[in-house]
């Protein structure tokens, strides 16, 4: 929903770069900025998507797997939510599978 936390600061600092892509899993509530970002009430210039049908609190094997199922794989991915030590261990099963992940 984008209330709180380091997303605010990551936001802050992206939303208005054009290279940048932000990807909502799961439901953004009415009213929060997550929301207002997919409806197009915030000016932004990063690309905004949805991703219907997934869990935002998949586990670390289905992560992996649906990155590897990706027709074309991302040129880099940037885990920036959860436990350090949760974070750091699916980084370094991402970046095994030759990936480049920055967490």
């Amino acid at each position: 929903m984008c209330t709180g936390g380091r997303i605010v600061d990551h936001l802050e600092h992206g939303l208005q770069n054009s290279a940048n892509d932000i990807f909502f899993v799961g439901y953004q509530a009415k009213g929060t900025p997550g929301r207002r970002m997919i409806d197009k009430q915030i000016p932004i210039k990063a690309g905004i998507h949805t991703l219907t049908g997934y869990s935002a609190h998949a586990d670390q094997n289905t992560l992996v797997n649906w990155v590897k199922s990706m027709p074309q794989p991302p040129k880099e991915i940037r885990l920036v939510h959860g436990e350090d030590h949760a974070r750091h261990a699916l980084a370094k099963k991402l970046s095994s599978s030759g990936h480049r992940v920055i967490a």
